[in-house]
């Protein structure tokens, strides 16, 4: 096995703006090539020394469709040279980009990559894709011969009654997550990390009047309440666990990566951030559905020799409130170490964007708070988790 070290020279991630909100009139192509681009600007470094780009986006259709992370390298007016993959492992799609990027710089295919990832889904909603029953749908009666076929929603309450979490749980979780997110950005944490994106301003027809706005600030946060929260209605049963503040936000969004060998780094005078220590992506029931960040993390500890209390930074995707509280006790995860920042509750979750906007917040956190571990995971539609277990350098 090789061993290459690989490092992250730079993460960056666009503000995540609410859906019909702050980046709804923006294009995805462009979005994402703000914050390609962003990466070189900010290190220096010539783009054409990048071996390949891979990209995450869940709905690929309409602007989403066509390979969207190279229409973006080339709308950002970067090198045509340099080749770019779309992949989707639906929510953790640019998480897996990064460790796919990561297995090409690892294995010695290049020795540059960039990862990274966009969701607009103000302009493309989510289940775009399967709209048009007339192309079919994504499963048939075979599937079914093996897995009931259950949606996000219900997988989540599912979890909530199999890990005895109640509406009083998720809703301090809900309340916690924004009121960390409101903390952070008065602290400026994120401002390392943030790439300011410019959007066009429509009249009342929906066309371009040739003004623009720059959003330079996250969209989601509001002011919150443990009561106010108990006020709000349920959004899958009757009787279930989750709202609205307590699921993730629909949002628009981006991220990206830089990543290369240390020789490489060493080579081009640039100083890494983190060492991307270990990767995976596990199968999970997929009834239950969203539990694949219990199995990566058990995973990527056994697989490194490291206990829970090693790590100091968990990005931990808040899909729904009962995901993270379900890992937390499955794993023994010390609570004050998990989403620092807020999650996707309070900030939002652009799916295609958010794994690589995650790894961006991990990476500037452990400098932040002097940690040295920090582990990255989410859980996907059809049973997935994506991880990826990062070192300070």
């Amino acid at each position: 096995m090789s061993e290459r070290e690989v490092v992250i020279v730079d993460a960056v991630r666009s503000p995540v703006g609410r859906r019909n909100g702050e980046l709804s009139t923006g294009h995805a192509i462009n979005v994402l090539g703000d914050v390609q681009k962003a990466l070189f600007d900010r290190s220096g470094m010539d783009p054409g020394q990048v071996g390949q780009v891979v990209g995450g986006c869940v709905d690929q259709v309409g602007m989403q469709t066509m390979n969207v992370a190279r229409n973006a390298w080339l709308a950002a007016g970067l090198p045509l040279e340099v080749a770019a993959t779309t992949v989707d492992a639906q929510c953790g799609s640019s998480q897996q980009a990064t460790n796919l990027a990561y297995s090409l710089v690892k294995s010695g295919v290049v020795d540059s990559a960039v990862s990274c990832g966009v969701e607009l889904m103000s302009r493309v909603p989510m289940f775009a894709t399967t709209a048009n029953k007339d192309f079919g749908r994504p499963v048939n009666k075979r599937y079914w011969e093996h897995y009931e076929f259950t949606t996000q929603f219900e997988g989540a309450e599912r979890i909530a009654e199999k890990w005895d979490i109640s509406r009083d749980d998720a809703d301090a979780y809900g309340a916690r997550s924004q009121h960390l997110a409101a903390k952070a950005w008065d602290e400026d944490a994120f401002g390392p990390q943030i790439v300011p994106i410019t959007v066009p301003v429509l009249d009342d027809d929906g066309k371009e009047t040739g003004d623009t706005i720059t959003v330079d600030r996250d969209g989601g946060l509001r002011e919150t309440t443990v009561e106010g929260l108990a006020n709000l209605k349920p959004v899958a049963r009757e009787d279930g666990v989750h709202t609205a503040g307590t699921s993730s936000q629909m949002s628009d969004g981006a991220g990206a990566v830089l990543m290369m060998t240390a020789d490489k780094a060493r080579e081009l005078g640039l100083t890494p951030l983190a060492k991307i220590v270990d990767v995976c992506l596990v199968g999970t029931d997929p009834i239950l559905m969203l539990t694949g960040p219990i199995d990566a993390t058990k995973k990527l500890l056994a697989d490194n020799d490291l206990s829970i209390d090693d790590i100091d930074v968990f990005e931990i995707n808040e899909a729904f409130a009962s995901v993270v509280l379900a890992w937390e006790k499955e794993v023994g995860a010390e609570r004050r170490k998990v989403n620092p920042l807020g999650g996707a509750i309070a900030l939002g979750h652009p799916l295609g964007g958010t794994g690589a906007i995650l790894t961006t917040k991990a990476v500037h956190e452990l400098h932040r708070g002097d940690g040295t571990y920090a582990i990255v995971s989410m859980c996907c539609g059809g049973g997935l988790g994506t991880g990826t277990l990062l070192q300070k350098v």
